[in-house]
């Protein structure tokens, strides 16, 4: 949708009201909500704000709950009570759950207020649960029959209208608490008269509320089935994951990940107030800044060797840039490892071995080719001798730093993807400058 996106947003912003509003409806008509989500997402907020107003009441729902944070909460703070009650009007309690984060509290209580009992129940089920653990995002669109039932019961109930992504029926005792899981394709066909306990699956997952949503996500997607049950700590049935929202929560955590690289949510909107975003990104700036004086402050400690040998000022450059490159892949890994839960106690020794004899292996090659490249530019082999013994040391510490650094952060509860690169960074500057002038000043002064 690339190119069509970049017409429509063209036609969007440079167009009468007359036209916008003709554009605006086809796109909501043809468009998936996830489509006409990014659309809107593009804009400049005065054009947002107006194509906004144009999208049908009952369409936008639909729209903000497939939204990014920030430019959904945009959009919020920007409709009447008119429109949010209309908004609010036979919302179920999962959505409410999706815009709450968007919502001051007294909106949230008026959403609940025009809810039936059930779905309050739901609402306030979910958020027991935090934000990274399933349970705060189960769907209760089920298909649930008691432990006794049979096929004749559980053809009478394929008859209404299904959910999606289900391939399985749920059955409960009289307590509510999950027993079995039932396929659907086996129920059809079956004689009436037998238990559906008879055609339960011998091995299901079941999920706990509790669980990470991530690692609960991937477990679904893993299944073979298309939603997966979540239980409460005493086994009762809270509702289920499916497919479609396992995807949503790993590729928002993924993207979450991404962004945290750089220093930024994930729900950052593109055409945030200038304020607001300045402020987000401020943080790191300062962090990096404080990382780079004191990679600065350890050379200063070499200026006298600076002042004698010019080329090492020269090659600095060389030394910091190939430790940074180095460890950066080791980190990049590492972290992607870990969010996969392949990084544990049991075989962080034999990663760290492999990874050191990656780098040391890397260290030699680089070292040869830039210590020859070197003692050639400045007619110098000690010069070359120096930084290929730096390219070495720095190049390995990479490596051993891109393992340690993401696991320590890890164990101390910090995310290594918002962090990690800023403390890879210092370590690998402040080794490839202290490696390489310490040499220097041995040998060369």
């Amino acid at each position: 949708m690339t190119e069509e996106l970049s017409d429509l947003i063209g036609e969007l912003v440079d167009t009468t009201p007359e036209q916008q509003d003709q554009v605006i409806r086809q796109v909501v008509a043809t468009r998936e909500p996830e489509e006409v989500a990014l659309l809107l997402e593009s804009l400049p907020l005065p054009v947002r704000l107006e194509a906004w107003s144009k999208v049908p009441a009952e369409e936008k729902l639909g729209i903000l709950l497939t939204m990014r944070g920030d430019p959904r909460e945009t959009l919020l703070d920007n409709m009447t009570l008119e429109q949010l009650d209309a908004l609010f009007q036979g919302m179920a309690a999962e959505d409410l759950v999706e815009l709450s984060e968007s919502l001051p509290r007294r909106m949230v209580d008026r959403a609940l207020w025009v809810m039936d009992e059930q779905q309050r129940h739901y609402f306030k089920e979910a958020k027991v649960y935090r934000d990274d653990q399933i349970g705060r995002w189960v769907s209760h669109e089920i298909l649930v029959l008691p432990t006794n039932a049979k096929v004749r019961d559980g053809m009478r109930l394929l008859r209404r209208e299904l959910p999606e992504y289900a391939d399985t029926l749920f059955l409960v005792n009289r307590a509510g608490h999950f027993s079995e899981a039932v396929r659907i394709g086996k129920i059809i066909g079956s004689p009436d008269h037998i238990p559906l306990v008879d055609l339960s699956e011998d091995v299901f997952t079941v999920l706990e509320g509790q669980e990470d949503s991530v690692d609960a996500s991937l477990k679904v997607q893993q299944s073979g089935f298309t939603a997966l049950p979540v239980v409460d700590d005493g086994g009762k049935l809270l509702g289920r994951i499916d497919v479609q929202t396992a995807a949503e929560l790993v590729n928002t955590y993924y993207e979450g990940q991404l962004m945290a690289g750089a220093g930024m949510d994930e729900d950052e909107d593109l055409f945030s107030p200038v304020v607001k975003s300045a402020r987000n990104r401020a943080l790191w700036l300062g962090i990096n800044l404080l990382t780079a004086f004191l990679a600065s402050w350890f050379i200063g400690l070499f200026e006298a060797t600076l002042q004698q040998v010019v080329a090492l000022a020269v090659l600095m450059p060389v030394v910091a840039s190939m430790g940074g490159i180095a460890g950066s892949q080791t980190l990049t890994l590492i972290i992607r490892g870990l969010a996969m839960g392949q990084v544990t106690k049991a075989n962080l020794k034999a990663l760290v071995k492999k990874e050191l004899s990656v780098g040391s292996l890397n260290g030699v090659l680089w070292a040869i080719v830039i210590g020859v490249v070197a003692s050639l530019w400045f007619s110098s082999p000690v010069i070359g001798l120096v930084i290929a013994l730096a390219i070495l040391v720095n190049i390995a510490a990479a490596a051993l730093s891109g393992v340690a650094i993401p696991v320590l952060l890890d164990k101390m509860k910090l995310d290594p993807a918002l962090s990690g690169s800023v403390v890879l960074t210092t370590v690998t500057d402040i080794v490839g400058f202290v490696a390489f002038l310490g040499l220097g000043t041995l040998l060369l002064v």
